[in-house]
């Protein structure tokens, strides 16, 4: 696995898999909170200063609506982010599992 990306924080990481819909800043922080069940929680504040990361990374988009409330999408070069993070947890969680396995203290 190679360090194309630095790892994502779980708030930027959650936030990414909430914009694979288009989302306004609140819809984000409500699926957010739900997806990791009450255990993450963003602020206003929080969520649209990653915004703006985000968005000045090309890893989501806004979208052009009519309506008082911004949506945001996740781009081809976001998907791109999610995918290599999985990837990377995947690894970790996967060592972890090996690891405490074979530590000689489970039999």
């Amino acid at each position: 696995m190679t360090q194309e990306h630095p790892p994502l924080t779980e708030g930027v990481y959650y936030i990414l898999l909430a914009l694979f819909d288009a989302r306004h800043g609140y819809g984000i922080m409500q699926l957010v909170e739900e997806m990791s069940n009450g255990r993450v929680r963003l602020g206003a504040g929080t969520i649209y200063g990653a915004i703006k990361t985000l968005l000045e990374r090309g890893w989501i988009e806004a979208l052009d609506g009519d309506g008082r409330k911004k949506e945001y999408i996740i781009t081809e070069s976001g998907k791109k982010v999610i995918e290599y993070e999985i990837l990377r947890l995947r690894e970790l969680f996967d060592n972890g599992v090996r690891i405490t396995k074979d530590d000689g203290t489970n039999g």
